[in-house]
């Protein structure tokens, strides 16, 4: 589970080298084709061992299919190829509180919380060739039956249309649910590469800023653009 949104800029970069991040990873993250390749899936191979070196290897292969399925059933396949990887918290897996894993990182670890669940799906799909407007990464709060108690979420959001419901795609569950049946989901922001949205209105309205204001947003792009 993920803490609570930090909306600010990270105080380590200066405004200027942080706004040229912003914007190059931006672009980069609009554009990239994240393929891995038979050189990069060598390198894990060398520094993490085969067994992560072959599940880099079946998400490539599982992006190299996608775009033969409709949106649907680019959807179904993702989000049970995902949901097949272990859950942990971050302190088990990185020995901190909050912890946004790269799409590589997390399948190396064979191991992640419900924002790694989120966000490789997000960069996955996006890959798949669905565009950013249909895909938002969401906050919401959980209730969880077993612990009796609501407790920070994240999710990914696909809107079909900009005025629909969405479907969510969740680790929670395996089945993908329109919004509405969801009633153990309270959301309250979304955000992708082009903005940070309030959960209170639907569809485009409601843009609150830019998702820069996500310091762990800004830090896993850094991350993905270095190769990781």
């Amino acid at each position: 589970m993920y803490r609570s949104p930090h909306l600010s800029a990270p105080r380590s970069f200066s405004l200027l080298s942080l706004l040229c991040l912003i914007f190059a990873a931006w672009a980069w993250a609009l554009d990239a084709d994240y393929l891995p390749d038979e050189k990069l899936i060598e390198r894990i191979r060398r520094e993490h061992g085969a067994p992560a070196a072959e599940r880099v290897a079946k998400w490539g292969a599982l992006m190299q299919q996608l775009p033969a399925f409709d949106e649907m059933g680019r959807l179904r396949r993702v989000n049970a190829f995902v949901n097949s990887i272990p859950s942990a918290t971050d302190m088990s897996i990185w020995g901190e509180l909050d912890y946004w894993a790269t799409p590589l990182e997390f399948l190396v670890k064979n191991a992640g919380d419900c924002d790694d669940y989120a966000l490789t799906k997000y960069f996955t799909l996006r890959s798949s060739g669905i565009p950013a407007e249909k895909l938002r990464i969401s906050y919401v709060r959980a209730w969880l039956p077993k612990q009796m108690k609501m407790e920070a979420h994240m999710v990914l959001s696909y809107f079909p249309s900009p005025d629909a419901d969405p479907l969510i795609l969740d680790n929670l569950i395996s089945d993908i649910r329109p919004a509405p049946e969801r009633t153990d989901l309270t959301p309250t922001h979304h955000f992708n590469a082009e903005g940070l949205w309030s959960a209170r209105q639907r569809g485009q309205n409601g843009r609150i800023g830019d998702a820069s204001r996500i310091g762990r947003w800004v830090g896993l792009l850094s991350r993905m653009k270095e190769g990781m």
